[in-house]
């Protein structure tokens, strides 16, 4: 089974109405407060949903050298803020207020009216200074609900306006005009989660571009997401929707033998959406091991054992492979990942739901 790569454009809402496989099972593995969209317009498409997040995003402390370079930028000294996640705005925008009403403490100090009628007009004046945000740099969002956060800071200077990639990813931006003309001894400050794509900072780096980055949060596995995929494994070998065991074999030329099954075809696979490295690398580990965490789990919480083995044999569920699932990978990145695994995949280069449905419809 070779592994393929497709690029869809925005003519999937045209197809949506009748995907190939109308009760193809997609796994949406995208954090729990992003998934929703995605889902909702793959079930309107007629194919079968399971959310099981790889990603659960966890606040980071906020430390002296996070405040600096927050200074730094409030005072103006980088040409460009990249923004690429609404969890990171919300955290930088958090920040960026603080330092505001800060600045304001201070000119009213300045100007012998400290705390005058403060207790009374505390809340009116954090709303007017949440209104009078004036950016000192370019504002760039990576996405709409990313540009929304902000958007509702309601910034001052009309010239710092939200600037947005026509594509969002990191390809999108270098094509930015903002971006492209940054030059050598310029400063570029990146709000994000800890990990991540380096496209963007490998490239203006190699131009000379100074850039610093501010990580408001990181991504882990969540708890559940071992029990979630035994879940829905128990649900998927009940239906007997493949047949059990699946091979991980991937070799084109191979015979369908007792000892090399036939492979799976890529259009009948499970689908897994995956969107950075780690969520892939998290995925990896719950195909492999989450079978025995779930077990182990419930055993220590001595609820009542589910029937996970007793209807597929003395051995229990049975393990799929990477190799038993489909994807959708974002990026040439994770494509070459799961090309370098000869695994099948679509690649797309954002995760609009309508690009996604059009990869997987393909």
């Amino acid at each position: 089974m070779s592994s393929t790569s497709s690029h869809p454009t925005s003519t999937a809402r045209h197809k949506s109405a009748a995907p190939s496989a109308p009760t193809r099972v997609v796994i949406n593995t995208r954090p729990v407060e992003r998934a929703a969209p995605l889902t909702q317009y793959l079930q309107a498409a007629g194919l079968s949903v399971v959310e099981i997040p790889m990603l659960t995003l966890q606040p980071r402390p906020i430390t002296d050298a996070d405040m600096a370079l927050m200074r730094q930028w409030f005072a103006g000294d980088y040409q460009a803020l990249v923004i690429v996640s609404p969890t990171a705005a919300a955290a930088g925008l958090a920040v960026w207020q603080a330092l505001a009403r800060e600045r304001h403490t201070q000119h009213s100090e300045t100007n012998g009216d400290k705390q005058n009628n403060e207790s009374q007009d505390n809340e009116s004046q954090k709303t007017t200074e949440r209104q009078n945000l004036s950016a000192p740099s370019h504002l760039i969002a990576v996405g709409e609900a990313t540009a929304a956060v902000l958007n509702e800071a309601k910034i001052k200077a009309a010239s710092y306006h939200v600037l947005q990639p026509r594509v969002a990813n990191n390809e999108g931006m270098l094509a930015m005009p903002e971006i492209d003309s940054l030059q050598a001894g310029d400063k570029l400050l990146v709000w994000r989660g800890l990990g991540g794509r380096r496209l963007l900072v490998n490239t203006l780096q190699a131009r000379g571009v100074h850039i610093d980055s501010i990580a408001w949060y990181e991504r882990i596995m969540p708890h559940e997401a071992c029990r979630q995929y035994n879940q829905w494994l128990q649900q998927f070998s009940t239906a007997a929707s493949v047949p059990s065991p699946l091979s991980s074999e991937a070799v084109p030329a191979a015979p369908s033998t007792a000892q090399h099954p036939k492979p799976i075809p890529k259009q009948s696979k499970p689908v897994v959406i995956i969107s950075s490295a780690t969520a892939f690398e998290h995925w990896r580990q719950v195909v492999s091991q989450g079978k025995r965490q779930a077990n182990d789990e419930t055993s220590a919480k001595d609820t009542v054992k589910q029937p996970l083995a007793d209807s597929t044999g003395a051995d229990g569920l049975s393990k799929l492979k990477l190799s038993d699932f489909a994807y959708v990978v974002l990026g040439e990145r994770l494509a070459n990942m799961v090309a370098d695994e000869q695994l099948s995949y679509w690649r797309v280069e954002d995760l609009a739901p309508a690009t996604i449905l059009a990869a997987i419809s393909a």
